[in-house]
């Protein structure tokens, strides 16, 4: 069987695809910079079996060693945080585009067959929507003036109403934050690269994912985690807007299956492919939904009438592709799996950084 190197194998997800590749009989290697923001209170441990090389992506050395022997590249390793990413800007740009090219740059001349990379669903910017008429409209953005008058939903160009509609994979892509740009970018450079190499090369954009495992105690981390952690010390979850947006969330296990199959399903090779559940939930209805299964559903949730900058409105998957090419069919839905996510929240100290999270954003003109 062959070996796989996943970078950020250590991380939410990646324990998650480490856990996927080992139960189908590959063997696996991590590279992992274990940093705190991520790791601080977070299960880093991967089985013993697997061999973890604790390094930056963007240590030349260090991936030109964990590339040696493999057969394939899972590539998770990223700064994460639409948020942060407004004003960390180098970091990002560093951690996910220089990470990417030095990967790639190392993989030249090996005989590795297939990569995949982790996207995201932020490259669309605004989901598809339609008009009355049945029109698609692929290409809306809200304008700055408007948000600030608090009118969220975005209107066609002769102001018409719009109706957000589920995404699919040819919708034009509208980079709105500098974590959507990097995450473009990373999915380019393996895409180009791919055809350049002879390499088999997939881009998985991955909708919002939770489950057990994600850093409680980092506000740039999924929305679900987010408010967990603010319920669990008794604060409300805080909410731009209305709370009326919508996002479509999908489980951990599913994401690791769908990079299992993107890696083996030989159709997939050259294209970029939505993962998610294919359901939309308004994020005031997910922050109700948690504190209803946290057992405190007098605690609700905070809504900010504030737009954060780089947030879009709505966005949920299409996963027709995902299904076509993959195989790939969800099996955790969002309401079924709030049990055992709130079970795994009481097991695990979270410190809750929510409000230090809007303070740096509010202090550096992000949020009106």
């Amino acid at each position: 069987m062959s070996t796989i190197l996943v970078t950020g194998g250590c991380g939410f997800i990646g324990r998650h695809v480490v856990e996927e590749l080992l139960a189908a009989g590959y063997q696996v290697r991590v590279l992992d910079a274990l940093i705190d923001q991520v790791h601080a209170d977070a299960e880093a441990e991967v089985p013993d079996l697997v061999e973890v090389i604790r390094a930056d992506v963007r240590d030349k050395a260090a991936v030109t060693e964990a590339l040696q022997g493999v057969d394939g590249v899972i590539h998770l390793a990223a700064e994460v945080g639409v948020g942060q990413s407004m004003y960390e800007i180098a970091r990002y740009v560093g951690g996910n585009d220089l990470g990417t090219a030095v990967l790639l740059e190392s993989m030249i001349g090996l005989p590795i067959r297939r990569i995949v990379v982790a996207s995201s669903m932020s490259v669309y910017g605004e989901g598809l929507y339609a008009t009355d008429d049945g029109r698609t409209m692929g290409f809306i953005r809200r304008k700055a003036q408007q948000i600030r008058q608090g009118h969220w939903e975005p209107a066609g160009p002769d102001g018409e109403r719009l109706i957000p509609v589920a995404t699919d994979e040819s919708k034009p892509v509208d980079l709105a934050s500098i974590y959507a740009l990097t995450k473009y970018a990373q999915e380019k450079q393996v895409l180009i690269f791919g055809e350049a190499y002879g390499v088999e090369a997939v881009a998985l954009r991955l909708f919002n994912v939770f489950g057990a495992g994600q850093a409680l105690s980092n506000p740039y981390t999924g929305v679900l985690a987010n408010f967990a952690s603010r319920l669990a010390n008794g604060q409300p979850p805080t909410i731009f807007e209305d709370g009326q947006q919508r996002r479509d969330f999908v489980h951990v296990r599913d994401v690791a299956r769908a990079f299992r199959l993107a890696y083996e399903q030989p159709s997939a090779s050259g294209h970029v492919i939505n993962v998610g559940s294919g359901q939309a939930y308004t994020v005031e209805e997910v922050a109700t939904l948690l504190a209803d299964a946290m057992g405190v559903p007098e605690i609700k949730p905070e809504i900010m009438h504030k737009a954060r900058s780089g947030d879009i409105r709505n966005c949920f998957a299409d996963i027709s592709k995902a299904r076509e090419l993959l195989g790939f069919k969800p099996q955790y839905k969002l309401e079924d799996s709030l049990a055992p996510f709130v079970e795994w929240v009481r097991s695990t100290e979270a410190v809750d950084r929510g409000s230090e999270m809007r303070r740096q954003l509010e202090e550096r003109g992000l949020v009106s």
